[in-house]
């Protein structure tokens, strides 16, 4: 499965001391790169507490500096072979911990759950949870609909790229998210915005009702994208793994 050399671009990778305790890899969205973290990373990276971390950040293929190709599937068996493939390249002798946002969640909640014993801790930035149920629903459609409009307003032309539209079909709106997520066995920690609009929020208390040992939310105020009450947030928990 994880035969073919794809690799992601590698945007940023910088520690402050040379034997790092922790390594974090941020995964962006859809229809963005990496440059959606790069105030999260400013300001972590500026935290005394966590001055024993190294903080790397890729672009997922299609995005940003990495490969755009009509030959990819813009699927999950692409992204996760690039990411993997990546994180090999970094020869870590450190922990692991993985931080999306938006779409990101769903691709390192299922990287988590097909290398299980490679990642110590997930932070999931304003996570899609949508249940099989919801997919059917027609109203998912119309949803689906105002964040195209959303996504338009800032770049039209994304709308018209198979990675974008791929992206939507092969991992969005892959039926098995939710059952991957409510049966992870690598601890998470959900950060979300309380007027998040694209979150199915409805879902976060069964989610988390459903995986209580290894889920657990924290609300802040805002959105969907990475903002500063969010990222301040992960300060507390990467305090916590590197405490553990």
């Amino acid at each position: 499965m994880f035969s073919r050399k794809l690799l992601l671009s590698k945007t940023h990778d910088y520690s402050t001391v040379k034997n790092p305790k922790l390594t974090v890899v941020f995964i962006h969205g859809i229809a963005a790169d990496s440059g959606s973290f790069s105030n999260a990373i400013k300001y972590l990276e500026g935290t005394t507490s966590l001055r024993d971390v190294r903080f790397v950040a890729f672009d997922l293929l299609g995005s940003g500096k990495s490969c755009s190709d009509d030959k990819l599937n813009y699927d999950y068996k692409d992204q996760l072979t690039a990411l993997h493939n990546s994180i090999e390249k970094l020869n870590l002798n450190t922990p692991l911990v993985l931080i999306g946002h938006s779409m990101g969640t769903f691709i390192v909640t299922r990287y988590a759950d097909t290398f299980k014993k490679s990642v110590k801790h997930l932070i999931l930035v304003s996570p899609p949870i949508y249940t099989e149920k919801d997919l059917e629903n027609p109203a998912f459609d119309k949803a689906l609909d105002v964040f195209r409009d959303a996504v338009s307003l800032k770049n039209r032309q994304v709308l018209e790229t198979k990675a974008f539209n791929n992206s939507i079909k092969n991992i969005v709106t892959s039926k098995k998210n939710y059952k991957v997520l409510a049966n992870l066995k690598t601890h998470a920690t959900l950060i979300y915005g309380d007027k998040d609009a694209f979150i199915a929020m409805y879902n976060l208390p069964k989610i988390l009702k459903d995986n209580p040992k290894y889920l657990t939310a924290i609300k802040t105020i805002g959105h969907h994208g990475v903002s500063r009450e969010k990222y301040s947030k992960m300060v507390g928990v990467l305090e916590g793994i590197l405490n553990d």
